[in-house]
């Protein structure tokens, strides 16, 4: 009976890897043969809404010029526009920092948290009722925003259907090491094809966290997330669709971070989405399923955005069934013509089928030399594999514990685009 379970796990397995492979053929190729939607970006309309920008930090003395002043920069109405940088439990000078940029202008205005617990769901969760617009806007500290982006984000909510926008995220610190290459190639499958095509296919597009912005009417009462909400971003996506609303991608909405500079800070950062993205999984699968508010290319869609960072840990845990079937005697599973499809799709999407989207992100992008590094990801995937393995397992430990959340903050090293240290990110080529 334990053999006959794990067979059935393994060609499970293999069946959930072959769905990822075609969803990952199929996003590519509508993004080079498919009908391109278009956000609103285009429309001219001086009746923007009124909008709040909201920039977490803890500790980001080093880059918070950086995302002040290119907002300040935006062609944005003044009148229309607040910013509000949450100052979230910081211990350097960021505190002063934002107390010299309110001094000077008005709209400015810094939410200091000094009590509760520290975390990027925790600051938006009191800075939200902070906030005196509807349309909430987010940035993370390390980011620089483009003159036109506010514009690009806030034209979307004149569509009362649409309950969050979402923009292109592009590292602007690309050719630091290898990490950030790889990082840029990865990016640019991720927007450049993988939202663009799931918006093109009326499907969920993903609001991100940041370079986009939500209705805060979704939210009920003061409480914007639960208490194990590492990945907000999932949360707020889920609970729009649930709630009758859509997500707007603008692939045109060009926002420039800091990747990750080490292996070490990547791995902390993949582990906590991963956390994150999972906890939200249990929470929302069922709902999902059963909403009467969504299509069903929409839940179909939605469930594999859900198990996205579950398949790693599936994926991990077949090859060690695998393993103890060979040494138990019992491959006969993989007697016969048919081994070579299961070898296959195995491969598919261990080496391959992302490689669809990224290789088409760059073709698209216009970097056709970068297609050089895809044999190099192969060592993000096991990378990956690990560390999001890591994630899934502390999510199925906060589901039966009471352990605190520890938000773990990625690094950043202040460096501007090109990897020095100006403010601003305009200029910066799509994908580095």
């Amino acid at each position: 009976m334990v053999v006959a379970i794990m067979q059935a796990y393994a060609v499970f397995t293999i069946v959930i890897m072959l769905l990822y492979a075609v969803r990952h053929f199929v996003f590519s190729y509508s993004r080079l043969y498919g009908r391109q939607r278009i956000s609103y970006s285009d429309i001219a309309d001086s009746d923007l809404p009124r909008i709040s920008v909201l920039i977490p930090m803890h500790n980001e003395e080093k880059v918070l010029r950086h995302v002040l002043d290119a907002l300040l920069e935006c062609q944005y109405d003044r009148d229309k526009l607040e910013i509000i940088p949450i100052n979230d439990h910081s211990s350097d000078a960021t505190h002063d920092l934002l107390e010299e940029y309110a001094s000077l202008y008005p709209h400015i205005r810094p939410f200091h948290r000094t009590t509760g617990r520290r975390g990027k769901t925790e600051a938006l969760s009191e800075a939200v009722t902070f906030a005196k617009n509807d349309i909430i806007i987010v940035f993370d500290a390390d980011y620089r925003p483009g003159k036109m982006l506010l514009q690009r984000l806030a034209v979307g909510f004149l569509d009362p259907s649409v309950g969050a926008v979402m923009g292109r995220v592009v590292p602007s610190n690309t050719h630091t090491n290898l990490l950030t290459r790889l990082l840029s190639i990865e990016r640019s499958g991720g927007y450049q094809v993988d939202q663009q095509a799931r918006y093109n296919l009326n499907l969920i597009p993903q609001y991100g966290g940041t370079v986009g912005g939500f209705r805060k009417e979704i939210l009920p009462g003061v409480r914007l997330f639960g208490r194990y909400v590492l990945a907000e971003d999932t949360e707020i996506t889920m609970r729009l669709y649930l709630s009758g609303y859509r997500v707007l991608y603008v692939n045109d909405a060009e926002c420039y971070e800091e990747s990750p500079e080490t292996w070490a800070s990547r791995g902390r950062q993949v582990r906590r989405w991963s956390r994150g993205h999972n906890n939200v999984m249990f929470r929302y699968f069922w709902p999902l399923v059963l909403s009467k508010a969504i299509t069903l290319r929409e839940k179909i869609d939605g469930i594999f955005l859900l198990m996205v960072y579950a398949t790693p840990f599936l994926l991990l845990l077949a090859f060690f069934v695998s393993l103890a079937l060979f040494f138990l005697g019992e491959m006969t599973i993989f007697m016969g013509w048919w081994v070579l499809l299961f070898v296959g799709m195995y491969n598919s999407y261990g080496n391959f089928a992302p490689f669809y989207e990224i290789a088409t992100g760059l073709i698209l992008d216009g970097m056709r030399g970068d297609i050089l590094l895809i044999p190099l990801m192969i060592f993000n995937f096991y990378f990956y594999l690990w560390h999001t393995s890591l994630g899934f397992v502390d999510a199925i430990v906060d589901r039966f514990s009471a352990r605190d959340l520890v938000w773990n903050k990625t690094q950043h090293f202040g460096h501007g685009p090109g990897g020095t240290s100006a403010p601003g990110g305009q200029g910066q080529s799509v994908g580095g």
